[in-house]
Order: structure tokens, then C-alpha cells, then sequence
């Protein structure tokens, strides 16, 4: 995602404060990769966490402003912005990208969720090609709020959600 070095220490109290967040969840994914000397070794290769999403979050506030920017009633606002699994984050390794690994990190996460929707955020990209756009349209998500920029950021974002669950039951596939 272009992250500046050294973000990870001005976002780790954020990813701490998450943890406590109601509806919680987290994945990684793992290589096992063999070293010189023989030993097989477990290497990080993807992550996936997101939580309940809810009012009184800075994400959701930042959703309402926007989705009201661009001319929304308020009773459409909050159908989008009232019950809804935030994916948070979703990161794989350059090298493990195109190998499943982001597909299997959005199952696991998504899979039996009790809320009705999920939504997450992703930088726009020019005509949606790179491989997170791609894993987000094949997953069948949707765009809520295009062109949209958080607070503190200067890049644009998309919105995207996806209706729950994941996958569909097999009479809807």
C-alpha cells in the first residue's frame, strides 16, 4: 500500500486499541520455506483482521461524511453505516500474491460472520489493476463511496462491500 517507512510505529497503538474491538478476528497465513541447512521454517506471508464496526469509530464517522458529500439521505447513511464487519486490513507478501493466499485469508475472515455486510477501504488505483482490486471484485464486492479522502490522507480511496455471508449458500451461487 505505499506505506511510509516507519508507519508501523506511529499505527502500532492503533492495531493494539483493535484488539479489544467488539466481533474481533484475525488470520495470518503461513509458508513453511526450507532453509540451507535443512530445517523447514513457518515464514508470515499474509494477514487479515478486521472487527464489528460501529458509530463511535473514526472509520465509520469518516464513511458518513462522505457518503453525505456526495448527496445520500441520512436513512441511506446509516442502512450502509449501521451493521457491518470493518475489514481492516488485508496484506500479503509480493512473492505469495497470485497463489491464493489473499482469497484464503478473505475466507477465513469473512466465513460465518454474523453481520450482514462487510465493508473496507482500499486505495484507488488507476482502472482497478492491481491484485488486491482483482481479489476484491472476483470476491464479489461492490463499490459504496469512490473518489473518497480520510482525513489525514491525500490519496483517494474506494469504499467496497461485499454482502454477507461468504460465500453465498449454495442455492444463491
Amino acid at each position: 500500500m505505499d506505506y511510509p517507512a516507519g508507519t508501523e510505529s506511529h499505527r502500532l497503538p492503533m492495531w493494539r486499541e483493535h484488539l479489544n474491538r467488539p466481533g474481533y478476528a484475525a488470520f495470518g497465513a503461513v509458508q513453511a520455506l526450507r532453509t540451507e541447512d535443512g530445517r523447514v521454517v513457518d515464514h508470515l506471508v499474509g494477514i487479515a483482521y478486521g472487527y464489528s464496526g460501529a458509530g463511535d469509530q473514526w472509520w465509520n464517522r469518516q464513511l458518513r461524511v462522505g457518503l453525505g458529500r456526495r448527496g445520500l439521505p441520512q436513512e441511506q447513511i446509516d442502512a450502509v453505516a449501521a451493521d457491518y464487519f470493518e475489514l481492516t486490513e488485508l496484506h500479503v507478501h509480493p512473492a505469495a500474491q497470485g497463489h491464493g493466499v489473499g482469497t484464503a485469508l478473505l475466507g477465513a475472515l469473512l466465513t460465518g460472520r454474523p453481520e450482514p455486510r462487510v465493508l473496507l477501504s482500499t486505495p484507488e488505483v488507476a482502472a482497478e489493476q492491481n491484485r488486491a482490486w482483482r481479489l476484491y471484485r472476483r470476491a464479489g464486492f461492490y463499490d459504496v463511496l469512490r473518489d473518497f479522502r480520510f482525513s489525514g490522507d491525500p490519496r483517494p480511496f474506494a469504499v467496497l462491500g461485499r454482502d454477507l455471508p461468504f460465500p453465498p449458500p449454495p442455492a444463491a451461487r
